[in-house]
């Protein structure tokens, strides 16, 4: 008889120990039934290289200035490195510098230029 009596008291132990494992099993299996958030990929560049024949227009000047930036910056959207928002901010700017330059204010567009390149990180 006592031996059944001891038999028992290891077996209660042992329940002890399992119960709450097999409860915070039990929570975890209802956490991980909720539906995941799955972040989207961002979009997939048209091409993975500079294209062999890109030439930025060489030249002095706000006019060459801008184009070259504008060059770089389609190019840079083709590529992926810039996605769609920042690529119309800055396609903004340029065509704010294009204004000064169209109206005879040369330094004024290329300030405007370098300053666009500094605010997102293209050199100077």
């Amino acid at each position: 008889m006592r031996r059944i009596v001891k038999d028992f008291g290891f077996a209660m132990t042992s329940a002890k120990l399992f119960v709450p494992i097999i409860a915070a099993l039990c929570l975890a299996a209802c956490n991980s039934a909720q539906p995941v958030a799955v972040a989207q990929a961002p979009a997939v560049a048209t091409r993975s290289a500079t294209p062999a024949g890109f030439d930025l227009p060489a030249g002095s000047g706000c006019a060459n200035a801008i184009g070259r930036y504008r060059a770089i910056m389609d190019n840079d959207l083709a590529m992926g490195h810039v996605n769609q928002g920042v690529y119309a901010t800055i396609q903004g700017e340029i065509d704010s510098a294009a204004a000064a330059c169209s109206a005879g204010r040369d330094a004024q567009a290329v300030a405007l230029v370098r300053a666009s390149k500094a605010r997102h990180g293209y050199p100077g």
